[in-house]
């Protein structure tokens, strides 16, 4: 059985859910142990739960999953982004019935991404899983914010990074945490990879860009990291 990335706590107020850090230490694709455990824990109590999530992302099957779990269960999921919901972990909090981040927290979509190695029909076959898992992934934002799949779809490509606020403009999330609605609030922002590695480099004094940086997606070293799992 795969390590466990999640934790149960009891308290006064019912049970609260806490994902930390990676989602799935190992893939859950082929693995039919993990996925029941975490179903049995999950569906072991009723009541309303409070999950907690800060998480750079990780495995897309084991995201899936779990997103389909939280909606499926019976009681109400509040999902709470303490940090940074990234990736994978941003399709999890879509499963909550209310989402709520803090002031200071961030959440990134972008596309998915995995290593292959093979012959020409390995290399094809790899690149229709992986429009078929971003169509997937697109379902679950769309659900959530009413967005047109073509936007959704552009903001994956650019790997987009929102605020709180920007994310609940946007209908990513519901509330910021510990907020007066009523107080006048700045605007939140919104912004890409490449945008930001230009901006850089424009400060480098010794850095000569001849062409605008259009690399996007997970860093190679991340990759490395996971050879056969599939990555979002």
């Amino acid at each position: 059985m795969s390590k466990k990335f999640w934790n149960w706590v009891k308290n006064e107020e019912g049970r609260t859910l806490y994902f930390d850090g990676y989602i799935a230490e190992d893939s859950w694709f082929d693995d039919d142990i993990t996925p029941k455990q975490f179903k049995s824990e999950l569906t072991g109590t009723e009541g309303n739960i409070s999950v907690w999530l800060n998480s750079p992302g990780g495995d897309v099957f084991a995201a899936s999953q779990i997103y389909t779990m939280l909606k499926e269960y019976k009681g109400k999921v509040t999902v709470k982004i303490d940090g940074i919901a990234a990736s994978a972990a941003s399709v999890i909090a879509m499963a909550g019935s209310e989402i709520l981040m803090s002031p200071v927290a961030m959440m990134m979509i972008h596309n998915p991404s995995t290593i292959i190695s093979g012959e020409e029909s390995d290399l094809q076959s790899g690149i229709y899983m992986l429009s078929e898992v971003k169509e997937s992934i697109i379902n679950a934002y769309k659900q959530k914010t009413g967005l047109p799949r073509n936007k959704i779809s552009k903001m994956m490509d650019s790997e987009t990074w929102f605020s709180a606020k920007k994310a609940v403009e946007l209908g990513f999330a519901d509330k910021v945490l510990y907020e007066d609605t009523e107080e006048e609030t700045n605007d939140g922002f919104i912004f890409d990879k490449v945008t930001v590695t230009n901006a850089l480099m424009k400060k480098i004094p010794k850095a000569k860009q001849t062409q605008p940086i259009t690399e996007i997606g997970t860093p190679h070293e991340q990759l490395l990291k996971r050879l056969d799992l599939l990555k979002y």
